[in-house]
């Protein structure tokens, strides 16, 4: 069975930092990409996940939303078919619920929820006073 795990989140004050997880099972990262999306509170119903960022299967490129870029990177540790997401300078518009997806053989570049059929569950990102 497909799976993705998120991890991770938690209340922080804005400027502060995160590490976010995406653990995987049933599957190898050697041939699947992973990206990070996020829905805000209150997000309208259909409207499509805001994408954060992915890493290519193979090659590792990345790839990141303007909404992020300079302040959110991914990384992987292959050993524990983990993913992380390293959120830094958070900032209150930053809280969300965050979700890692996978995509088998998939080249990141514009990537859409769409794409992404393997879902994890979400982890909670607050980020207030």
């Amino acid at each position: 069975q497909l799976r993705v795990v998120e991890s991770g989140g938690g209340l922080v004050q804005p400027g502060g930092s995160l590490r976010l997880s995406c653990t995987a099972s049933g599957f190898s990262l050697d041939y699947y990409s992973i990206a990070w999306f996020r829905q805000a509170p209150g997000q309208a119903p259909g409207k499509e996940r805001e994408g954060l960022s992915c890493i290519d299967y193979g090659d590792g490129d990345q790839y990141y939303a303007d909404s992020v870029k300079g302040r959110f990177a991914m990384s992987t540790d292959s050993a524990k078919d983990t993913v992380y997401l390293q959120t830094n300078s958070l900032k209150p518009e930053d809280t969300a619920i965050y979700y890692c997806a996978a995509a088998p053989y998939y080249d990141c570049a514009g990537f859409t929820a769409a794409h992404f059929h393997v879902w994890g569950q979400g982890t909670q990102v607050t980020v207030s006073s």
